[in-house]
């Protein structure tokens, strides 16, 4: 049996403003050019961990930007359908709303500009970890912790390690892939679990019914 431990943490994030802002569609496009890769990474996934966060029809920032600033209800779907987690890293997905942004700007003939209201204000964040002082190395134990989680549990051993594991895996399957092939079963099922589409509350429920199926 694996002697590691899988170690309990939870989190949350602390905003900070980049002073860069747009207000059309125009300066968008210039904007992305330029933001941090941490902006990007925030306008994607942040929205899980706000408050006000009930699982909206527009999975990202710029998607509700361009419904509410612009009232494009074209771009909007299709910055909306975005899956940040079909590309290798942020340099690409920045490329690709780069790219829908001036595919919609050759087909619109004027320029649109949001309302004062609804300038987009470009932020980036830090994650603050948190030690919940529970560990194991026994994997049957995460049937009792899983359903205790967290939504900002679930996201930072779910979604925000995708970008701390060697193999982009979420915590679960890099944890369960050193006790070899025993568990390669349940492995496939947590991958195959959307961590882009679905809410934190849903993802905890599936991992829940699998931990629960397998273990």
């Amino acid at each position: 049996m694996a002697s590691n431990l899988f170690c309990l943490k939870d989190c949350n994030l602390s905003l900070i403003a980049t002073g860069i802002v747009a207000e059309s569609l125009n300066e968008m496009r210039d904007q992305l050019y330029n933001i941090p890769d941490s902006s990007i990474y925030y306008h994607f996934w942040g929205g899980r961990l706000r408050i006000s966060f009930v699982h909206p029809e527009y999975h990202n920032d710029f998607s509700a930007w361009a419904h509410f600033g612009l009232h494009d209800d074209i771009l909007t779907e299709r910055l909306a359908i975005i899956d940040p987690t079909e590309y290798a890293g942020i340099e690409p997905l920045r490329q690709k709303v780069i790219d829908v942004i001036e595919e919609r700007m050759d087909e619109i003939e004027t320029v649109t500009w949001s309302r004062k209201e609804h300038v987009f204000h470009f932020l980036r964040s830090i994650l603050i970890v948190y030690d919940m002082e529970l560990k194991t190395n026994i994997p049957s134990d995460l049937k009792v912790l899983i359903p205790k989680m967290t939504p900002t549990s679930i996201f930072y051993h779910f979604i925000d390690a995708r970008r701390r594991t060697p193999e982009k895996l979420d915590d679960f399957s890099q944890w369960l892939s050193g006790f070899g092939t025993q568990f390669a079963e349940l492995i496939e099922k947590i991958k195959g679990i959307d961590p882009y589409f679905l809410s934190l509350s849903e993802i905890r429920q599936k991992l829940t019914e699998l931990f629960g199926i397998y273990l």
